[in-house]
């Protein structure tokens, strides 16, 4: 067993937030993708209490990567976590790591993409603890159609990283499968947990109508006069009277003009 998973001092963790998000576009030109909400409640934030359950929350213990509209991620974090900004250029997520080296300081890292979502009973806190803390573990779904590994599995946004193989990274752009997986013997993990990458806006609508089982999501401060179905409506934007929106999300941008992104399930 891992000292890792015995001594919670020992195991730190970096949930990811730096992407671009394009192909969530034109939401993420308005706010980045970690902080796009799922319910009532940002992806950025149920992502740190995620890994909270496995890794007591600290800006000593975890740390928030920013690139993507990096000062709202700055704002919103605050003194929660410690940051990491990426300039000019994002670093990927190996580079990451790198970036973080001092801050590490030789611990094993949990990473955790924060543009995701899981069915709550994910147990992470069981992913830890069972990590032997020899190989990289990687948290897996059976998606024979999206496959990153053999067997049809694809990777889930989560991954455990030994001290040893986080150390030797560099803070320049790089993937962890580029860099560390796709040369080494990895503990692969299948969940059966519910588990949404959310890359595009069918992907991003379909987590929202899976936690409210289907119902629309208006957020705080919205105002809808108009009909909706099966939609998410973020806080401060309207649906007019007379407009029937179907399985779109609705936004407002900085010149008060609405954006409307269709989301077909």
């Amino acid at each position: 067993m891992s000292p890792a998973a015995n001594a919670g001092d020992e195991l730190a963790a970096l949930v990811l937030a730096a992407g671009a998000g394009k192909r969530l576009r034109p939401l993420t030109d308005l706010r980045p993708k970690p902080l796009c909400p799922v319910g009532d409640r940002t992806l950025l934030d149920r992502a740190l209490d995620r890994v909270a359950t496995a890794v007591p929350a600290s800006p000593s213990t975890t740390a928030v990567n920013a690139h993507h509209l990096a000062e709202q991620i700055v704002a919103h974090v605050g003194d929660r976590a410690q940051l990491s900004i990426e300039a000019p250029a994002a670093l990927g997520t190996a580079g990451a790591v790198g970036a973080l080296h001092d801050w590490l300081d030789r611990r094993d890292l949990l990473i955790a993409n924060s543009d995701v979502w899981f069915d709550p009973a994910l147990d992470l806190a069981d992913f830890v603890a069972q990590w032997d803390g020899e190989r990289p573990r990687l948290l897996v779904v059976r998606d024979p159609d999206h496959a990153d590994f053999d067997g049809g599995l694809r990777f889930a946004g989560v991954s455990l990283l030994p001290a040893r193989i986080a150390a030797g990274l560099q803070a320049t752009p790089s993937g962890l499968y580029e860099a560390v997986w796709r040369h080494t013997d990895l503990d692969l993990v299948p969940t059966a947990a519910a588990y949404i990458d959310c890359a595009d806006p069918t992907s991003y609508l379909r987590a929202n109508l899976m936690l409210t089982g289907g119902a629309s999501v208006i957020g705080a401060g919205a105002t809808v006069d108009g009909r909706v179905e099966r939609c998410v409506v973020w806080s401060g934007a309207v649906v007019h009277a007379g407009e029937r929106l179907v399985e779109v999300v609705r936004a407002r941008d900085g010149r008060g003009d609405d954006v409307t992104v269709a989301a077909p399930q």
